[in-house]
């Protein structure tokens, strides 16, 4: 009989490390992917459990194919477990989209070359009917555990999954149903083919008369009402690959009374950076799902701007407007750049915790260790310290912790927030 894998593209990866102290996904594609599992387990049980094993290193080698990715996970007890993750893979014609759009756009083709996946090649393949990230419900599991659901094997092997899309976007495509190497052939030789151009044809498509008519527009009543056959609006243009530069203020001419040059410099530059994260933001896949930010107090935009790395003048201005001395300022510029304002609320603010949510807390603090292993921390309102005095975690309230360490007599950030208990932890002792 016949293997019916014999021709399918695989790849195998070695074992990864322990990840003690780390997260599982740096990239957004790798958060998509875990954003696609937590979204779709039932047990958050079984999602702790799995990012345990997934941290201790119980997760073997990792194979991974079109439509499927399989390991073997070891339990605490060294009981080994086939765990399979089932995703689906794309049509043959919606392949033909994808390549079709990528070859379109040189920058698609270099992206995919340096091992990225940025917003607008998922964007532009969502717009032509491809859906390159699993969303809810994508995931299927199967392990030899007999679970009917997400077990913690099959969840430990997705969080594993996740540090290899770091590392490489080219497993989701070979789970999606192409290998690399086929896919790049492809694009490549789309690209160089480009559109046909035949006999009295324009590129494009149409002879160059129809083409010039198009130019020439058509009248507005007639448009309006064909709208609902007119073709989609093109593309969103893609994002520049960093901020724009403001104009530099070193001129022969005096400044006026009372202005800085460099400091106004300063604050052009960073007017170019928030309005860079702002469209970048913008124009993420989830953007519309997510209500709008806040605007930032007077003492958050202090800490914001600070973060720029201002020179020392304008660092001492800001840290006065914030309200605080030149150290405190370097802790909330810390905090800042670990979470935004959500950060730099929790550097902030000792608040009571009501008794609901200190038992979820105190339940997730007692599983997210091993009997023997769980460290005691002492709770007084949202903020949990080892005996010691020397790290700490402090409850969000959305229910994230935040790692905090003591330097020189004052907490200071350690890192960002963590649903995990025991991450946070680790990062507080400075734990790699």
């Amino acid at each position: 009989m016949s293997d019916p894998y014999e021709n399918t593209p695989e790849r195998t990866f070695a074992a990864l490390p322990p990840a003690h102290g780390q997260g599982f996904a740096q990239s957004w594609w790798g958060q998509s992917w875990l954003r696609a599992l937590e979204d779709t387990a039932l047990e958050q049980e079984q999602l702790r459990a799995g990012r345990r094993l997934a941290r201790a290193g119980a997760v073997g080698a990792v194979s991974v194919r079109p439509g499927r990715v399989t390991a073997v996970v070891q339990d605490r007890d060294r009981t080994a477990h086939r765990a399979d993750v089932l995703v689906p893979e794309l049509s043959a014609e919606q392949w033909d989209r994808f390549l079709d759009m990528a070859a379109e756009r040189a920058g698609h083709i270099a992206a995919l070359l340096d091992r990225e996946m940025p917003p607008h090649l998922v964007e532009d393949a969502g717009s032509a009917g491809v859906e390159l990230l699993p969303g809810l419900g994508d995931l299927e599991a199967e392990c030899d555990c007999d679970a009917w659901d997400h077990c913690r094997h099959t969840t430990a092997l997705c969080y594993q999954v996740a540090r290899l899309l770091d590392q490489d976007p080219f497993v989701l495509l070979l789970l999606r149903g192409r290998g690399e190497r086929e896919l790049l052939d492809e694009v490549q030789r789309r690209s160089a083919s480009g559109p046909a151009t035949g006999s009295g044809a324009a590129p494009g498509g149409g002879t160059a008369a129809d083409r010039q008519d198009a130019r020439e527009g058509v009248d507005a009543a007639e448009a309006y009402a064909t709208g609902d056959i007119l073709p989609p609006l093109p593309a969103v243009p893609a994002v520049p690959p960093e901020p724009g530069l403001p104009p530099s203020l070193d001129t022969e001419a005096a400044p006026a009374p009372g202005v800085d040059p460099a400091a106004l410099e300063f604050l052009a530059a960073q007017a170019a950076r928030e309005a860079y994260r702002l469209l970048v933001d913008a124009l993420g896949p989830d953007h519309g799902q997510r209500p709008p930010e806040a605007g930032p107090t007077l003492a958050q935009d202090a800490v914001r701007l600070a973060s720029g790395r201002p020179d020392a003048a304008s660092a001492a201005r800001l840290a006065k407007g914030s309200g605080r001395d030149r150290e405190g300022l370097t802790l909330a510029v810390r905090a800042w750049e670990y979470g935004g304002a959500a950060a730099l609320d929790m550097l902030e603010t000792d608040r009571p915790v009501e008794a609901d949510t200190y038992a979820r807390a105190r339940a997730a603090v007692e599983s997210a260790w091993e009997d023997g292993e769980r460290p005691s921390l002492r709770a007084v309102r949202n903020r949990w310290t080892t005996p010691d005095g020397r790290a700490q975690l402090r409850l969000g309230p959305d229910g994230r912790w935040w790692p905090y360490r003591k330097e020189r007599g004052r907490w200071a950030p350690a890192g960002p927030a963590a649903q995990d208990p025991a991450t946070a932890l680790a990062l507080a002792e400075g734990h790699e």
